[in-house]
């Protein structure tokens, strides 16, 4: 069978890096600061509701960096209340975006120039609302 794994509780942000532009999910646990999710957001990345909650999201992701390995998982979020939760939904679909604007050859510094401003205020957004995120989890197959 299948079972979730809780990897922790605490802060999710979305990074983005300085120079290439793209975007990543980051997520530490809540005392401790330990890094429990770490990746960059694909094109091929789809946040699907988790068990019909309207505060809870699962994605597949290719390489999740934590601990120094690479490994594909499937991850679980879920957020105190479903409108942080659709938050953080808008910031990953529009992180997804512009990574996949990115990859295409867009150039990242002009885009970076025009969207500046509200490129600011999705990252407050995105730290109010991580700051209700209460479990990232990994599915693991036990054989």
């Amino acid at each position: 069978g299948v079972e979730w794994k809780e990897r922790g509780t605490g802060d999710v942000k979305l990074l983005k890096h300085k120079e290439n532009g793209k975007i990543r999910l980051l997520m530490r646990r809540e005392k401790t600061l330990k890094v429990c999710a770490n990746h960059y957001i694909t094109s091929d990345m789809v946040l699907s509701p988790n068990v019909g909650s309207d505060r809870s999201w699962v994605w597949n992701v290719a390489a999740d960096l934590v601990e120094d390995e690479a490994e594909r998982q499937l991850l679980a979020i879920r957020f105190g209340n479903a409108e942080n939760a659709t938050k953080f939904k808008e910031a990953f679909e529009e992180a997804r975006e512009t990574n996949k604007s990115l990859a295409s050859g867009a150039n990242p510094a002009q885009e970076e120039s025009e969207d500046e401003e509200s490129e600011d205020e999705d990252d407050k957004e995105d730290a109010e609302a991580s700051k209700d995120a209460d479990e990232s989890k990994e599915e693991e197959k036990k054989d």
